[in-house]
């Protein structure tokens, strides 16, 4: 009786690519797929990692202008942001910076940017597609007040970001997870408004946005409660859209659907 053949075990041997190793960057001197790694505690993440489909030109982005102007964040050494938005010009210790927290496909980033030159935006998510987006609208419009930054931005504030080093934190817009259970994944909780405070300047703006309205709740709640930031409004309450936030392609979805958008503007103060 003759053996019946062995089914190709590789896929090599099928002929067919090795798959690639999901912890190798997706584009040599891109972002990388774990920027982290297991320098730092595994704790529940208030975002889910996303790579999604590329696009060539944002690939040719990544690839050529990451080096340049991306930051992985891998927890191992504070940043000098003046260094890290150094020029031609050389280094700009006295650009105040302003700390962006998601930031999709970057429109309103590069928007945001664009109206005001004189503010360095460090814009962090880990929306492959996205990253390289930004980056290709910072070079086709000639926005050098732009970095991208990939990871977790709880490590970026803890272990990267000097106390009082930011001009101000803008989370527009962040992963509602609207199921009860998962609630404790929100980014606006107490520990994280009480790790912003340390990083912010006396003064500076935290500029939250959500079209979820029990999101919004809580998020007054919690920014209500800390002895470290101040509501902007003098009632108590939310805030008007400011001119210089641009109504999002996923804002105006939202609003046509019957979305409440909220704005909530505080400023860390003095204690």
């Amino acid at each position: 009786m003759s053996e019946k053949p062995t089914a190709p075990d590789s896929h090599m041997e099928r002929g067919l690519p090795a798959p690639r190793d999901r912890s190798e960057p997706m584009f040599p001197g891109g972002p990388a797929a774990d920027p982290a790694g297991s320098h730092h505690e595994r704790r529940i993440r208030s975002f889910r990692p996303r790579r999604g489909r590329v696009t060539p030109g944002q690939g040719e982005a990544l690839r050529r202008l990451w080096p340049q102007w991306g930051l992985d964040i891998d927890g191992l050494s504070r940043i000098d942001l003046g260094e890290l938005f150094a020029t031609e010009a050389g280094p700009r210790p006295d650009l105040p910076v302003v700390l962006e927290i998601g930031f999709g496909m970057g429109e309103a980033t590069a928007q945001m940017a664009a109206a005001d030159p004189g503010t360095g935006i460090l814009a962090a998510d880990v929306h492959t597609p996205g990253q390289g987006n930004l980056l290709a609208l910072a070079e086709r419009n000639g926005l050098d007040n732009v970095r991208v930054a990939n990871g977790d931005a709880i490590i970026l504030l803890r272990e990267m970001l000097p106390p009082a080093s930011l001009s101000g934190l803008r989370v527009f817009f962040p992963d509602p997870w609207p199921k009860k259970r998962h609630h404790k994944r929100r980014l606006i909780q107490p520990e994280f408004i009480e790790l912003a405070a340390t990083r912010l300047k006396s003064g500076a703006p935290l500029h939250c946005a959500t079209d979820w309205e029990p999101y919004a709740e809580q998020m007054l709640e919690v920014l209500a409660a800390s002895p470290a930031f101040d509501n902007s409004q003098a009632d108590g309450g939310y805030t008007p859209r400011p001119d210089f936030r641009p109504l999002t392609k996923f804002e105006g979805q939202g609003l046509d659907k019957g979305h409440l958008v909220h704005d909530l503007v505080f400023r860390r103060n003095d204690t």
